[in-house]
């Protein structure tokens, strides 16, 4: 058993207060608490890991790569298959909190590398 506390978890912000935290990484599963500041847009990306999302607080958008859309509430979750072009926004003015789990593991270093 390996556990991860969210206070003392390996963070970064790929862009001001978006928040990313590591929480779980092994060979076929990571794991990354995030919090996305107000109004926050993630840019359109993919890869070729399966991602599921899932809201904890707040009130998020997605968005597929083909225009699809659907609002997400705490409790609701999005699955996008592997190198499906997403997004995320947060909707409010406030910030807006969830889980992504990705299969197999995604480098949590993704957003850190996608900047250069």
């Amino acid at each position: 058993m390996k556990i991860t506390h969210l206070t003392r978890a390996e963070h970064y912000e790929p862009h001001p207060d978006w928040k990313r935290s590591n929480l779980c990484e092994e060979p076929n599963l990571s794991i990354e608490h995030f919090v996305k500041p107000a109004l926050h847009e993630s840019p359109l990306h993919h890869h070729p890991q399966e991602q599921v999302t899932l809201v904890i607080q707040g009130k998020m958008m997605v968005v597929s790569g083909d225009g699809s859309e659907a609002v997400l509430e705490p409790g609701d979750t999005a699955y996008f298959a592997g190198n499906e072009p997403h997004r995320v926004i947060n909707l409010l003015n406030e910030p807006s909190s969830g889980v992504d789990i990705f299969t197999p593991r995604r480098s949590f270093d993704f957003w850190r590398n996608r900047q250069k």
